[in-house]
């Protein structure tokens, strides 16, 4: 039969352990205050001692622990055994009185190291006095006296779970091995190997609980989690099914199979679970809408789930004329091409919500986080109509614009942006950038440097203005600042580029530049800027053949732009295709015909 050990039973001593700890004691003979008055024999003191311990023992019984350690002390005036203070630590115990329980259970011990209830007695002191590193030092003790003992192997496991983890299961183990399944047992065991990351063996654990209670709802629904979090999804739905097989009806039970069909990525599959959801005038309006949100940001990229995004927000809006829908809607024919619908969907929201900036700033985020900059440009350009004023919706706008190289119309915005947020780094850093982009090199320094105030070990900061430095022809300070961001970050792949370039264009330190591109290169090898300038650094040390492969890949990841055009070009001219070069020069100027030093090369033939 399986043991219940949920709860620690302390054993009482038996009158029958006291009257044979009395008989190894040494007599304390009474004081005689009265010379006619006899000295008691040393029998007659164990008679004494043993009936103030039998008057103890009823008190206790009776809960009375106060009137017991009054009895259990007066026998002490007879008896100093074992059992005596042990009885009267586990009654201060009772009492709460936890200085002098230490005492006379530590004096139990000292007499009596063989008894395993003297040990425990300890241990909960220690335990009850937040002393637990004590505690687990006496049960460790106790266990080597008694290596199988159930209950101790228990209690010394619970303490051993804050730290020591693996302790723990390995004691909890051992437990089953005796006892066999066991429900508090291998509760304990999940919840260790579920916080030691091993969600394998808390599902072992689970699954071996669920051979006890096999019907259990609740115990089958935290299987369903841990195989979820252990990408057991197959598993998970499996025993989900059971659940719906007996309860069709039970919408959580829906969802977690829903959300197991996404881990295995069916979003399709799990549609049909989320229609049936959509259906029930049970689920609320917003876990409605959250369903068609998860599907709309996986949309934003992968395009094949679009269509059911679509779907479930159209069908929304036959029942609804929540905004959000409106505005999801509108995202959704932002993908599709369709600017009309989109835009009046757009318009519904900033009507019927033109309070909520936060739906406008999440929306035009997650466009602008998965590089859709264009379509973050068109959502915030209605935003900011309603919101000219918030510092989010002037600064994903400027962001946006920025990395479309519109810099001119960028300006206004992440300007405004540092106004309303004199001490937001990435507003600071954006503008200064974008304001060398327009050649306004003293003002891009001005806004670097008071980023910089605020963050001075900001690696990306840094390598700006470094690069602002370096095309003003400040060397001096444009090195000594790239070598502050090696300093910080020896391995950034920007850095290393964007100085490794440096020196190309400069034509020094060529050695060291192609180490310093190469790194950049194993970081990200289909970066065309630098496939561009591991291509130059090449050119400039004359290895004309490998500078052709490596500006060519630039070109093709990338497309053209008129400086790549130009390496590639001047590549071409020292390889002997002249003809090559004269075309690639032409094709360069058209893309930037303000490249007077590209008119130069045509007109003279040559580099």
């Amino acid at each position: 039969m399986k043991r219940n050990i949920l709860y620690i039973f302390i054993p009482i001593v038996l009158i029958s352990t006291f009257i044979i700890s009395c008989s190894g004691s040494s007599p304390i003979v009474e004081e005689n205050t009265d010379d006619k008055k006899p000295v008691l024999t040393a029998e007659q003191q164990k008679k004494k001692a043993l009936e103030f311990f039998i008057n103890g023992g009823v008190f206790e019984s009776q809960g009375n622990y106060e009137s017991a350690v009054n009895q259990y002390e007066k026998a002490l005036l007879y008896d100093s055994s074992a059992g005596l203070y042990y009885s009267l630590a586990k009654n201060y115990v009772y009492l709460d009185k936890l200085s002098a329980a230490l005492n006379f259970s530590q004096k139990a011990l000292a007499l009596d190291s063989t008894k395993i209830e003297y040990y425990d007695l300890l241990a909960d002191i220690y335990n009850y006095g937040n002393k637990t590193e004590s505690a687990i030092a006496t049960l460790e003790k106790a266990s080597e006296l008694d290596s199988m003992n159930i209950e101790l192997n228990y209690k010394l496991a619970r303490l051993y779970e804050k730290d020591k983890p693996l302790k723990a299961v390995k004691l909890y183990n051992r437990i089953l091995n005796q006892v066999g399944p066991d429900w508090s047992v291998l509760t304990r065991i999940a919840e260790l190997q579920e916080r030691l990351g091993n969600n394998d063996e808390a599902i072992n654990a689970l699954q071996k609980l669920l051979a006890i209670d096999p019907a259990n709802v609740p115990l089958k629904k935290m299987l369903i989690e841990f195989n979820f979090k252990a990408k057991r999804y197959d598993d998970g739905i499996l025993l989900v099914d059971e659940i719906l097989e007996l309860m069709p009806y039970d919408l959580e039970a829906r969802e977690t199979k829903a959300k197991l069909l996404l881990g295995k990525d069916d979003w399709e599959g799990a549609s049909k679970e989320f229609d049936y959801l959509l259906d029930q005038p049970d689920v609320n309006l917003d876990a409605k809408i959250n369903i068609g949100a998860n599907y709309f940001n996986k949309a934003i990229t992968d395009s094949t789930v679009l269509p059911i995004a679509k779907s479930f927000f159209t069908k929304l809006d036959e029942d609804t004329t929540d905004w959000q829908i409106k505005m999801y809607l509108g995202a959704i024919a932002l993908s599709e091409g369709e600017d009309s619908i989109a835009i009046e969907n757009f318009k519904f929201v900033t009507k019927n919500a033109n309070w909520n900036v936060a739906a406008w700033v999440r929306l035009g985020g997650l466009y602008f986080d998965n590089r859709k900059y264009d379509e973050a440009e068109v959502v915030m350009s209605e935003a900011i109509l309603s919101f000219p004023e918030d510092f989010y919706v002037n600064l994903i706008l400027g962001l946006s614009l920025a990395q479309q190289s519109k810099h001119e119309e960028a300006e206004k915005y992440l300007k405004k942006s540092t106004l309303l947020n004199p001490t937001d780094i990435t507003a600071l850093s954006a503008y200064g950038f974008t304001l060398n982009q327009l050649k306004d090199n003293d003002k891009a320094i001005f806004y670097l440097k008071q980023a910089l105030e605020i963050q001075p070990d900001d690696v990306q900061l840094i390598g700006t203005l470094a690069m602002i430095y370096n095309g003003m022809q400040s060397h001096e300070l444009s090195d000594s600042l790239y070598e502050r961001a090696l300093e910080l970050k020896p391995d950034d792949p920007l850095i290393n580029n964007n100085y490794s370039y440096a020196f190309a264009t400069r034509g020094i330190q060529l050695e060291r530049a192609l180490k310093m591109v190469q790194i950049s290169i194993a970081a990200d090898s289909l970066n065309s800027s630098y496939l561009d300038t591991i291509g130059w650094v090449h050119f400039m040390l004359g290895n004309y053949k490998e500078a052709k492969l490596y500006l060519e890949k630039a070109i093709e990841v990338g497309g053209e732009s008129a400086v790549m055009l130009d390496h590639l070009a001047d590549t071409e001219s020292k390889l002997g295709n002249k003809e090559k070069a004269f075309e690639l020069w032409e094709n360069s100027l058209k893309l930037d015909p303000t490249k007077i030093e590209i008119q130069n090369k045509i007109d003279k033939g040559a580099i």
